[in-house]
């Protein structure tokens, strides 16, 4: 019998009356995938060291789907060459998990410390295409401060913000400093510009910081393009759903188009991601803040 996490280990009781049983292995004990094996009971959600018997057997986590020939960290060569091929790339739910993770600054190993799991497995989430089951979201979704809900990404098509107020909610002032910090030196964030047809209009780009100057790229006759030349706002934020609180950061000033050959060139290698609507999108835009304000919402005794 040999196990790979995530599998599942389902036990037929031939004992008359008795129940079948079935849970989730959490860990190995050895490379080969055979047994003992870690077992989250799904009827109890307990977790307990089981060597399996002639009445038990192992359900793959994806029947009939071929396993990644890449194993975690830690594996050996030998148990990475029995592993089967599965599809490549991680699932959704782990890419989520590990966002939410480096959101939090959380290593991997103090994530499954908090949520009652080992590391080796929360790796094989993160790393591997997976359906873990409920028990599991909801442990890693109270182990990160989130919901069950965003790390299926069950609220990608809705607006956020929709959760109720807090009790007793405080709205202070961010100081230069602190904007700085939340503003990180990449992300998505929104320009509010007047667009050529004189309308107002706000479009999110994705930015980074370099040297304390907001930069993104576009393409000539786009929206954000329209930016070049007047003065601009642009805002980020981040909203926790579960918590009812969020932060936002208002950087308002003179935009410019890079045009110095050097400067192009730095931006272009250093930049930390292209474009997400993709397309030939070579003119950098520059925003220098002039003004730097920023908000957070947090409970009265945060």
């Amino acid at each position: 019998m040999r196990a790979h996490l995530g599998d599942q280990l389902v036990i037929e009781r031939t004992t008359t009356g008795a129940a079948k049983r079935d849970g989730e292995i959490v860990g190995l004990h050895h490379e080969d995938g055979t047994p003992p094996y870690d077992v989250r009971w799904s009827d109890t959600d307990e977790v307990t060291l089981v060597f399996p018997g002639p009445d038990a057997h192992i359900c793959p986590l994806e029947h009939g789907q071929p396993r990644s020939t890449h194993a975690p960290s830690g594996y050996g060569t030998a148990e990475a060459e029995a592993i089967p091929p599965r599809a490549p790339g991680p699932g959704d739910i782990g890419r989520r998990v590990a966002v939410e993770r480096h959101r939090q600054q959380l290593s991997r190993e103090e994530t499954a410390r908090r949520a009652r799991m080992s590391p080796g497995y929360l790796e094989y989430l993160e790393s591997q295409t997976a359906d873990p089951s409920m028990a599991t979201l909801i442990r890693l979704a109270d182990a990160l401060g989130t919901t069950v809900t965003t790390l299926r990404g069950g609220g990608m098509d809705l607006p956020p913000g929709q959760g109720q107020a807090l009790l007793h909610p405080q709205l202070r002032d961010i100081g230069p400093e602190e904007c700085r910090t939340l503003l990180s030196t990449h992300g998505v964030g929104r320009v509010a510009v007047s667009a050529p047809d004189g309308r107002p209009a706000v479009v999110p780009v994705n930015y980074d910081v370099v040297d304390d100057a907001i930069v993104f790229r576009t393409a000539p006759d786009s929206t954000p393009a329209a930016a070049v030349g007047a003065e601009v706002a642009f805002e980020v934020d981040h909203m926790d759903e579960a918590l009812s609180q969020g932060w936002s950061v208002l950087v308002v000033g003179p935009a410019s188009v890079v045009t110095e050959p050097d400067a192009v060139r730095r931006l272009t290698e250093h930049s930390h991601t292209t474009p997400w609507p993709g397309g030939e999108r070579e003119m950098w835009v520059s925003i220098r803040p002039a003004h730097l304000t920023g908000h957070r919402i947090t409970p009265a005794d945060g």
